[in-house]
């Protein structure tokens, strides 16, 4: 007899504290806009009334880094622009993502010289690549269900040194790694 046959319908939901904290991270996710060529038209787009990323947790573009935790590097990332786009990615609290909008933030795209970075993967560690050039917003959403995804099935851990965190406080407040 399991715990749904003998709690009935009284309402009762089990899941685990990774299942709760992981659902809420996909439901407020807080993006930083760094458009840099065409692709940011389409991003604009995604957030307008047809496409409403908002029904996915997007609700406003962030201009600042310390605000975002979803950086969507929409373009072509030229060499002078690398160090700024380091910059802001580690000025980000943890946890932190990274989407790579297009074929020109993914690979390059057409312009494979060298003034442009051949794949934002380069220069910050990205989660998912959206492919198009520009993709349109439909690309872009599905990327962000991608990344919904792959936040759902994360372990709660300190992410900048992987180790898993203990709820509870330790002497000064802060989280107390395990081990």
């Amino acid at each position: 007899m399991g715990l749904e046959e003998k709690a009935g319908d009284l309402g009762i939901v089990t899941t685990t504290l990774e299942g709760v904290v992981n659902w809420g991270r996909t439901k407020a996710m807080w993006p930083m806009l760094f458009g840099l060529a065409c692709c940011a038209i389409e991003m604009m787009a995604g957030q307008a009334s047809n496409y409403d990323m908002s029904r996915f947790g997007l609700e406003l573009m962030r201009a600042s880094p310390r605000q975002a935790d979803l950086m969507i590097v929409a373009g072509r990332v030229s060499r002078k622009m690398a160090p700024v786009l380091r910059r802001l990615y580690d000025q980000m609290p943890e946890p932190k993502w990274v989407v790579a909008m297009g074929d020109c933030a993914s690979c390059g795209g057409v312009y494979n010289n060298y003034a442009i970075v051949q794949g934002v993967d380069e220069i910050v560690p990205v989660d998912v690549y959206v492919a198009g050039c520009p993709p349109r917003p439909e690309a872009l959403i599905d990327g962000i269900l991608q990344l919904h995804e792959k936040i759902k099935r994360d372990k709660i851990t300190d992410h900048a040194d992987g180790k898993p965190i203990r709820i509870e406080q330790a002497e000064r407040g802060a989280l107390k790694p395990l081990g």
